[in-house]
């Protein structure tokens, strides 16, 4: 017997706000990135596609600009 998981409605960050992601607000970024330093998922997070897409350009900009790390080691 296959069970679903219901998805919780949640709604968009940025929506809410009004604004759109910049890889200049490094702190806001810093939210949507596991303690891995991976991107977290729309299922995780809550974002919609639109703001999502900006999401991974805006962090992978914010990497390239060595605002937030490629990889967090543990230690």
């Amino acid at each position: 017997m296959l069970k679903r998981q219901i998805k919780k409605y949640q709604d968009c960050f940025f929506c809410i706000e009004k604004k759109a992601p910049s890889f200049l607000e490094y702190e806001i970024l810093a939210r949507f990135i596991s303690e891995r330093g991976k991107i977290l998922p729309r299922s995780r997070t809550g974002i919609c596609s639109k703001h999502q897409r900006k999401l991974t350009l805006a962090v992978k900009r914010a990497r390239y600009l060595a605002l937030l790390p490629f990889i967090v080691r543990p230690e």
